[in-house]
């Protein structure tokens, strides 16, 4: 008898145990803390992290805390691919992911799982839902980045000539995947390709790719590197007193490039798809609050964004009860205009186009700070989906 009341007490401590796991609502997080990539990584991942907390002390999600489970891959897709399995084997409900490699790595995976993806890849092959149903991310796609600053460039290019435009990107997928659509539209509106480059992530020199370019003179050069890489392409230039003005791409462009850059980075292009810190939005204050007013990189601020629209996304499946994959995919796809405090722009997706917006904050670069340029807004053209 004194051993089936043990069972039966172990049994009901059990049954606590599940009801609580099942209470939780449990995220994966892959980040880059150490590898290529980790730079730029380390401050997304503790963006996404604080924005957990912060929901957390606010409740929950409809009173339902996130578990979040977090792995540092090291820009590995092998360790990616593992610590996805691990994640999914854990309950996982929903994924925030990290890289272009590893994200389309696993595009076919989370689509078989049903498992919702939110990265801060910006791959524009992610927006489409016939290829990748079950991926978002809350940023304008790199192709609509690089089309923006290409509008608001020729919108103001006045001399009596084509302006010529160069390309400086790694050879690797993140790199490679806004090019073709550069290219495309470049041509559209009038500008003249002079040259293209590879730059590694890791390079720490690319003097010899600049010289080659500066002999064809080019006025703007795209760079879509990160900041470190970035870095290094701004010094050289200056050392060889190029005139062109360089575009940095939105993981080129930070806090921390400013300082890495010093005087080279002056009078320079830097893309981002957010507010930079100490901006006067509802947000700023909250992330102000959590982290005690330390100063955050931009990629901070976007890591918190894309765990406040996915949290939206939860909140609504779970009131529709359907907090699964499916159903947080489903409500997702019905967010119109969705502000995230403020720290980007309006996010919406629809269940034909995963593009947030079209929206891309064009600042000037000075070694003291970022000024604001423009907001350019481009039109959701239909050719232009996974492109």
């Amino acid at each position: 008898m004194k051993r089936f009341m043990q069972f039966i007490l172990l049994a009901t401590i059990m049954a606590c145990f599940s009801g609580v796991a099942q209470a939780e609502i449990r995220i994966g997080l892959i980040s880059d803390l150490s590898g290529a990539t980790s730079d730029v990584g380390r401050p997304y991942a503790d963006g996404v992290k604080d924005a957990v907390k912060y929901i957390n002390d606010q409740g929950g999600i409809n009173g339902q805390k996130i578990h979040l489970m977090q792995v540092d891959y090291a820009y590995n897709v092998q360790q990616a691919l593992a610590a996805y399995n691990r994640f999914k084997s854990q309950g996982m409900v929903a994924l925030q992911g990290w890289g272009t490699a590893d994200t389309e790595a696993l595009v076919r995976q989370v689509a078989r799982d049903r498992i919702p993806t939110f990265s801060a890849s910006y791959s524009a092959h992610l927006t489409d839902p016939n290829v990748a149903p079950y991926n978002f991310f809350i940023a304008a796609d790199y192709s609509t980045q690089l089309r923006g600053v290409l509008n608001y460039l020729h919108r103001n290019w006045d001399k009596d000539r084509a302006p010529r435009l160069a390309f400086v990107y790694p050879n690797h997928p993140y790199g490679l995947a806004p090019i073709p659509a550069g290219r495309e539209y470049a041509r559209e509106l009038g500008f003249e390709i002079v040259g293209e480059e590879n730059v590694g992530l890791g390079d720490m020199d690319a003097t010899t790719q600049l010289i080659r370019l500066n002999r064809n003179k080019p006025d703007y050069v795209w760079v879509g590197g990160t900041i470190s890489s970035t870095a290094v392409i701004l010094k050289d230039a200056e050392r060889l007193n190029m005139d062109a003005v360089f575009i940095t791409n939105i993981w080129g462009s930070d806090e921390q490039l400013l300082s890495l850059a010093g005087s080279s980075v002056n009078g320079h292009l830097g893309l981002q798809t957010g507010v930079i810190y100490g901006a006067d939005v509802p947000g700023m204050a909250v992330i102000e609050e959590i982290t005690g007013g330390r100063p955050q990189m931009t990629h901070y601020i976007r890591g918190f964004a894309s765990m406040l629209v996915m949290a939206e996304g939860i909140r609504i499946a779970m009131e529709n009860d359907e907090l699964n994959g499916s159903g947080i995919r489903d409500a997702v796809r019905t967010l119109r205009d969705f502000d995230p405090m403020g720290l980007t722009p309006a996010v919406s997706f629809y269940p034909d186009d995963h593009r947030p917006n079209m929206s891309v904050y064009i600042y000037r670069l000075h070694q003291d700070g970022m000024e604001l340029l423009a907001e350019e807004e481009l039109e959701r053209r239909d050719d232009w989906l996974g492109k």
